[in-house]
C-alpha cells in the first residue's frame, strides 16, 4: 500500500483555499488536506509544534503555498525549510496569483519544486489544482520515510 502523505495547502484567501479544497476532492484523493491559513501556521505543521505537536510525524507529499500571507509570508517559509536539511526535500509548490519576476526568481533561488500562477479562470483554476493534486500525491516518488535518518 501507498505511503500516503497529507497535502498540507497554506492559503488565507476564503474563495481561493475553498476552490483549491473542491478541485482537489474532485480528483478523489486519498490524502488527508491539512490547511495552514498563515505561514506560521505551516512551519508548525512542518515543525511538529504549537497545534501540530501531536500530529503523525512525517513530511507531507506536497507544500501547496501562497507566497502573500500573514504573519510569515510564503518566500520565508519557503527559505526556512528549505535551507533546513531535515526539510529540504519537502516538495514546495508556490500557488499564487502574482506573476511578478522578483517573486518567480526569489522562489527558485530558494529552492522551490514548482511556481504556479494561479489561473483567473475558474475552470483553468480547477484544472491546474487537479493536476498539481494527482502529479504531487500520486505520480511523484519522494524519499522514503526516515531516509535522512541514515
Amino acid at each position: 500500500m501507498p505511503d500516503l502523505r497529507p497535502i498540507l495547502l497554506v492559503e488565507d484567501n476564503p474563495r481561493d483555499l475553498e476552490l483549491t479544497l473542491a478541485a482537489l476532492a474532485k480528483c478523489q484523493l486519498a490524502n488527508d488536506i491539512v490547511i495552514a491559513r498563515d505561514g506560521a501556521e505551516a512551519l508548525d505543521y512542518i515543525y511538529t509544534r504549537g497545534a501540530y505537536k501531536d500530529r503523525d510525524p512525517g513530511h507531507p507529499a506536497v507544500v501547496l503555498l501562497d507566497l502573500k500571507l500573514p504573519k510569515i509570508d510564503g518566500l520565508q517559509v519557503l527559505e526556512t525549510i528549505k535551507s533546513d536539511p531535515a526539510h529540504k526535500h519537502v516538495p514546495v509548490v508556490m500557488l499564487t496569483s502574482s506573476r511578478e519576476e522578483r517573486d518567480v526568481l526569489s522562489s527558485y533561488e530558494n529552492g522551490v519544486n514548482a511556481f504556479v500562477v494561479k489561473p483567473v479562470d475558474f475552470n483553468v483554476f480547477f484544472e491546474a489544482i487537479q493536476d498539481l493534486g494527482m502529479f504531487w500525491a500520486v505520480l511523484n516518488e519522494p524519499p522514503p520515510r526516515g531516509w535522512n535518518d541514515r
